[in-house]
């Protein structure tokens, strides 16, 4: 796979996002979900991502992670050229640069919770075999859920399920992290608990774009992204270790 960084801006920007148009065909004829979008985060930055239903947050998500591709404009991501890969390259690098946390947890059902955190290793031929449960057993320990690692999904609490998805998330130790309505589908004191492990991976040297509708989480972000039609209409520093773009 071609992983050079041949077009990237040299910014010291992780993410960096160029003009970047998404246009969905549909019966009815083209409709534009992101309009020119222009996005720099640095390394270590911890980016929420709001804005009301359809404004364009969860497709702006997927051209971060390369899920989904710009009809126009350009995306790097850790010097990568993501727009110009090719769905087997995409899904290795995906694999190894960007954990994703879903606000329904994702997890494989038939698997215990620390098979679905090697489940990313083994896809990537990531660390020597013999040392991938003990990773995840580490990952487990760090979200709290260590005593947990041999029981299904269901077996466990919606809370639980998503420190399950954390681990699994950062099971291949990628420098991007992202979420779409991580803490959605939790009570909550148990979104705040959530949120204290997002700020931890902060604090641990992680890049983090979350999209949330909780204001109160928000307000613990180093910096929101607000979006409207399709297109950044705000781009807010929070506290000190934020600065406005």
């Amino acid at each position: 796979m071609n992983t050079h960084s041949s077009g990237s801006s040299g910014s010291g920007a992780l993410i960096d996002l160029r003009d970047v148009v998404k246009t969905y065909e549909t019966g009815a004829g083209g409709v534009t979900v992101l309009t020119d979008v222009n996005l720099k985060v640095r390394p270590g930055e911890f980016v929420g991502v709001v804005g009301p239903s359809g404004s364009g947050k969860s497709t702006l998500l997927n051209m971060i992670t390369g899920i989904d591709r710009p009809s126009a404009g350009q995306v790097f991501v850790s010097g990568q050229a993501v727009h110009s890969l090719s769905e087997n390259q995409l899904a290795r690098w995906r694999g190894r640069n960007v954990g994703v946390i879903f606000q329904f947890f994702q997890l494989l059902p038939t698997l215990t919770i620390v098979e679905n955190v090697m489940l990313p290793m083994d896809f990537c031929n990531a660390y020597p075999r013999r040392q991938r449960k003990s990773r995840a057993m580490g990952l487990l320990d760090l979200v709290g859920i260590a005593d947990q690692a041999d029981k299904l999904p269901s077996e466990l609490s919606g809370g639980q399920q998503q420190r399950a998805a954390i681990a699994r998330a950062l099971a291949n130790d990628p420098p991007v992290v992202v979420g779409d309505e991580p803490t959605g589908n939790l009570d909550s004191g148990t979104a705040n608990e959530v949120f204290g492990l997002f700020e931890d991976l902060v604090d641990r040297g992680k890049t983090l774009v979350v999209v949330t509708h909780d204001r109160s989480l928000t307000d613990r972000m180093g910096r929101v992204l607000h979006l409207y039609d399709g297109q950044i209409a705000r781009d807010q520093a929070n506290g000190s270790g934020a600065q406005a773009r």
